[in-house]
């Protein structure tokens, strides 16, 4: 995975934060490097880390997207799209590797008379009540 876009920092709308727990050692080499000038912040280090094992296992990832058949990126469901999915007699198996949203004018009924299974890996923006409706459908 190269490319400009990948590089650019992210916006606040287009990332999820994430806690995670590192070790004391782990920390002080993170701000030594940071203090050395080969960072400008632990963020930067840590989602540079990041894209490298992600580059580092780019076989691997792009072969699991085809096998698993999921939509890259960002892939909106609004209102209208569930709807003519209703009316056409469809269920959705949504698969999406980035962000999956579900437009807030869409009904609990609405998403559960659509929608036969949602798969997210990374982040999913929907309102409690869809998710809700939706949580025996989760994988």
């Amino acid at each position: 995975m190269s490319g400009h876009a990948r590089d650019q920092k992210p916006k606040a709308g287009d990332s999820e934060k994430i806690t995670i727990n590192l070790g004391y050692v782990d920390l002080g080499h993170i701000d030594l490097l940071v203090q050395e000038g080969f960072y400008a912040n632990r963020t930067d280090l840590i989602r540079t880390a990041i894209r490298n094992q992600i580059d580092r296992h780019g076989d691997a990832l792009r072969q699991a997207v085809t096998r698993k058949r999921v939509d890259l990126g960002l892939r909106h469901y609004s209102r209208g799209d569930l709807e003519a999915a209703r009316d056409a007699g469809e269920m959705l198996d949504i698969r999406v590797l980035g962000l999956a949203t579900i437009a807030q004018d869409v009904t609990p009924d609405l998403a559960r008379a659509t929608i036969a299974s949602i798969a997210v890996l990374g982040a999913l923006h929907a309102s409690s009540a869809v998710r809700a409706a939706l949580a025996d459908r989760m994988r």
